[in-house]
């Protein structure tokens, strides 16, 4: 029985090696879990900051591009002013030079003409004399009508018309653009905010993954750590009952052969110093 209570021994031995290897790394794969658990938990609050930043580029571009639609709307206005102004200027242009009897668009084209001769193909000097005069005359005619088209009050101030016209859709050309820049700044700023956030919820999925699969070990580790401590229970029962067991059959030993030394005793044999022990050890004297 003893050999069978010291072999039981080992196994316990054994058992409690293993669970407190198993401990150890149940509580390691615990200890893992928990670092990458806060990391995640920061990476989800960058992702949270960077969502609001997001939405307030989002929401500022769009607002951008409103202003972008109106402007556009009110260019597309101005321009359509410029063209009736335009427009109006040419007629009076027209109708004046018909009053005066002069086609300034004829003049400009016969004189287009005569310069391109003059450029490109040859001639002697009397008619290169004679074209040059010709020139000149339709610059002095041009530059006669341009004077007295400039001295018609009306003329002047449809030209002037003109002229603010072409200013003010200018300027809210420039602001439809300058609008459309700003707007395209917020765009990309959000771009590139959402390309961060998508990097990190990548990383956030990766880490989560990971926690999933140290959960699971860590589960199936503490599952094998309880099982070998149950197993150390029943074994400490079983030499518990054992060493009981021998306990009972040695003092069953001892009472036996104390039993028999008083009977010696009383039939007044001689005893031993051990006898004697043995027979104080049984409570017979």
């Amino acid at each position: 029985m003893e050999d069978t209570i010291k072999e039981l021994e080992r196994e316990r031995n054994a058992l409690q090696k293993r669970a407190n290897e198993l401990r150890r790394r149940r509580d390691k794969l615990h200890e893992e879990s928990r670092r990458l658990c806060e990391e995640r938990d920061e990476l989800n609050a960058r992702i949270r900051s960077l969502r609001n930043k997001i939405k307030e580029y989002k929401e500022r571009r769009d607002e951008l591009n409103r202003r972008v639609k109106e402007a556009k709307k009110k260019r597309n206005e101005l321009n359509e002013i410029y063209a009736k102004a335009r427009k109006k200027l040419r007629e009076l242009e027209r109708k004046r030079s018909s009053a005066l009897g002069v086609n300034p668009m004829k003049l400009k084209r016969k004189l287009r003409k005569l310069e391109e001769q003059q450029m490109t193909q040859p001639m002697t000097p009397q008619e290169e004399k004679e074209i040059i005069e010709k020139i000149s005359k339709l610059h002095a005619q041009l530059k006669e009508q341009e004077r007295i088209l400039k001295e018609d009050v009306v003329l002047k101030r449809a030209l002037e018309e003109v002229e603010i016209a072409r200013e003010r859709a200018e300027k809210q050309h420039e602001k439809v653009e300058e609008l459309a820049e700003k707007a395209q700044r917020e765009h990309e700023k959000m771009i590139e905010l959402a390309k961060q956030c998508d990097a990190l919820v990548e990383k956030v999925n990766q880490i989560q993954e990971k926690i999933v699969f140290l959960k699971i070990d860590a589960d199936k580790t503490h599952k094998s750590f309880i099982e070998c401590v149950n197993k150390i229970h029943e074994l400490d029962k079983k030499i518990s009952s054992l060493k009981k067991e021998m306990r009972m059959k040695e003092k069953t030993s001892v009472e036996k052969v104390a039993n028999e030394i008083f009977e010696r005793f009383k039939r007044g044999e001689k005893l031993s110093t051990e006898d004697l022990l043995l027979l104080q050890k049984a409570g017979l004297i």
